[in-house]
């Protein structure tokens, strides 16, 4: 995240620094969290938070609860989805797949070290239909964001976990950057990510990275169910359908770029080189 002490956009990049800043832990924070993360003032923080809960991009929960990331963020982000993004051609894939396999499939990317859900398609027993997105989760302890961490390069992994809380969402969530790193060197030499209910207590999950000609990481799809659903062995056996599905989105790919961490621009997006 840029510096807000450094910032050279007056007050609306203050403010897209502190919406960043809610984004980065995760999870609904407190106003006492932000000021001792935020290196603003106690006034400027307090009025910018203010605005961006009267502006509906971000949501305090009652009783002067903690502060989430707001309904009105929420459909901008759905907004610039359906005008530019991998969800264009992935999404007959998802529906193959949600389809075939009866879970929730799901497209993501990843921005400043989160998960960003591009698309989500629901098989039989789920919930119907498509669901177009904007979900932000934790990279460290979902399928689709430990599959991408995997596959980064190590000074790029080594930036986002930086960013990461590693807050203790189940007794399941790997809570430390050791633990996790072990599981990203399991999770490389197998190809895919499972998630054992460390983000939502009772979803299972798998995930593998999407990428590109070149090498170039442009997402991850993952597959999830409730332990009612489904269990781990069930889902491991789901592993040629999710590898069938990525390897296609990434054929097709092949000429689009899109934002994923890092420093290799190409047509205004960020994506990082990934070796085999």
């Amino acid at each position: 995240m840029a510096s807000q002490e450094n910032s050279t956009d007056g007050t609306v990049g203050k403010a897209l620094d502190v919406l960043e800043l809610v984004a980065r832990q995760g999870r609904p924070v407190r106003f006492a969290e932000l000021l001792r993360l935020s290196p603003l003032p106690k006034a400027t923080l307090y009025r910018l938070v203010k605005t961006l809960v009267n502006q509906g991009m971000l949501a305090q929960l009652p009783e002067n609860g903690p502060y989430a990331l707001g309904p009105r963020l929420a459909r901008l982000a759905e907004s610039s989805m359906r005008q530019v993004s991998m969800a264009d051609i992935a999404g007959p894939h998802l529906d193959a797949l949600a389809r075939d396999t009866g879970l929730t499939a799901e497209l993501a990317e990843l921005d400043h070290g989160h998960v960003l859900c591009l698309d989500r398609r629901y098989g039989v027993g789920t919930a119907p239909g498509r669901d177009a997105g904007g979900r932000i989760a934790p990279a460290y302890c979902t399928a689709a964001g430990k599959a991408m961490l995997a596959f980064l390069p190590e000074d790029a992994l080594d930036m986002v976990l930086r960013s990461q809380t590693f807050h203790r969402y189940t007794s399941a969530t790997l809570a430390s950057e050791a633990v996790l790193r072990q599981s990203l060197v399991r999770i490389r030499n197998r190809g895919h990510a499972i998630d054992r209910g460390e983000y939502e207590p009772g979803v299972l999950g798998i995930g593998m990275p999407v990428v590109g000609e070149g090498g170039r990481l442009v997402g991850a799809v993952s597959l999830s169910a409730s332990v009612h659903q489904t269990d781990l062995d069930r889902l491991e056996a789901m592993v040629p359908q999710l590898a069938s599905c990525v390897k296609a989105i990434a054929e097709e790919a092949t000429n689009w770029t899109f934002s994923v961490e890092g420093t290799t621009e190409t047509k205004g997006r960020q994506e990082w080189p990934v070796s085999f």
